[in-house]
């Protein structure tokens, strides 16, 4: 336990320091910081339906989208620039804050999540796998085409000015100093918000897995058939964890439409969906610490071989766009890391084996 209690110690501090060591090195490194705990929230969510559940969900980045512009359309001119009877209703603006975004965009994107679930729950393996993939691109098309004949999301142009976090006055906006240390404009709603919520997600994960509801998804997982027998309802279960799941998707997208201050459907293509499974399979599925590490690893490695693909590209001579020998690059660590680890980085303990050296009974 004191071991634990340093370690727990000893954490925490890195945590809190590391934005402002990062800083040093320019704004970039933050913005990766934050943008690897918005992935480390969507990863904890996808582990909920593919790790514990056992349902393959390809099409997860939609729930990410919904609560991107449920803040956006709540937070930002363009409601009151697109129609006048709502100017003038709201002669300011529409500024809804983040309070109460939060739980709406969670709930608009639970609700998606159970309406995707409802068709599906006959289905398993690579036919949910292609249903929600269609799910997903349906969504990225529904935002891509809305701006006609009315103008609801934008279409391709996305929505901008999307406000900044404001709690009790607080603008996480603004470059504040306390303490004699200056906290930039870049970590206040970045990465202390945003840490915070994943290590409240995180609790919450942990509690899940404990629980009779994250027992018996895990049952569902391992065998459907007997599960059913012995009187788990598998349906209304797996209902639960679409919208379990879809709600940390949700609530990550209300937070990447502060983060980025504009939102378009590029952001929510296939290849995001692709991705965060990706996290969830490297890491380690159903192991919330395994979780963690692909989603650092996946999130962070992309933007860190930025600094390694231009000296390689000079090294070709200019024949290799950078952009693809990265990909190329994250591609081949992908690679090497499922052959060299095929259950995960971290995967989670196996239960119920005999240790290697135990002695059988007599």
């Amino acid at each position: 336990m004191n071991n634990k209690l340093v370690l727990y110690v000893l954490g925490a501090i890195v945590l809190l320091v590391l934005p402002h060591f990062a800083q040093h090195f320019g704004d970039a490194w933050v913005r990766i910081l934050c943008n690897a705990l918005l992935y480390m929230m969507l990863a904890l969510g996808l582990n909920i339906v593919v790790g514990y559940a056992g349902l393959l969900d390809l099409g997860y980045i939609a729930f990410y989208a919904v609560g991107a512009y449920s803040f956006g359309l709540l937070a930002s001119p363009h409601m009151t620039d697109t129609f006048d009877w709502f100017k003038n209703t709201f002669q300011h603006g529409l500024h809804a804050p983040i309070w109460l975004v939060l739980p709406i965009g969670a709930a608009v994107a639970g609700t998606f999540g159970m309406l995707l679930g409802a068709p599906t729950l006959r289905l398993r393996g690579d036919y949910l796998a292609i249903v929600t993939l269609g799910f997903g691109e349906i969504i990225r098309v529904f935002l891509n085409n809305l701006d006609a004949p009315v103008n609801i999301t934008n279409g391709p142009k996305g929505i901008d000015t999307i406000d900044s976090i404001k709690i009790v006055g607080f603008d996480f906006g603004k470059d504040h100093t306390f303490a004699g240390i200056e906290f930039h404009r870049v970590v206040m709603p970045s990465y202390y918000l945003f840490l915070l919520l994943v290590i409240a997600s995180v609790l919450i994960c942990y509690r899940l897995e404990r629980s009779r509801i994250g027992r018996a998804w895990m049952a569902i997982r391992e065998d459907e058939i007997a599960a059913k027998a012995m009187g788990i309802n598998t349906r209304n279960l797996k209902l639960l964890a679409f919208g379990m799941g879809a709600t940390f998707g949700g609530l990550s997208g209300v937070l990447f439409s502060t983060l980025q201050g504009f939102i378009s459907p590029e952001s929510f293509s296939l290849q995001e969906s692709i991705i965060v499974v990706a996290m969830v399979v490297v890491g380690g599925i159903g192991h919330i610490p395994g979780v963690l590490v692909g989603a650092l690893l996946l999130s962070a490695l992309p933007e860190v071989l930025r600094y390694v693909g231009d000296p390689l590209r000079n090294l070709t001579g200019g024949r290799i766009d950078a952009a693809i020998l990265r990909q190329l690059l994250v591609a081949l660590a992908m690679i090497v890391i499922m052959l060299l680890r095929p259950r995960g980085l971290w995967p989670s303990p196996e239960h119920g084996k005999a240790a290697p050296n135990a002695v059988p009974a007599k």
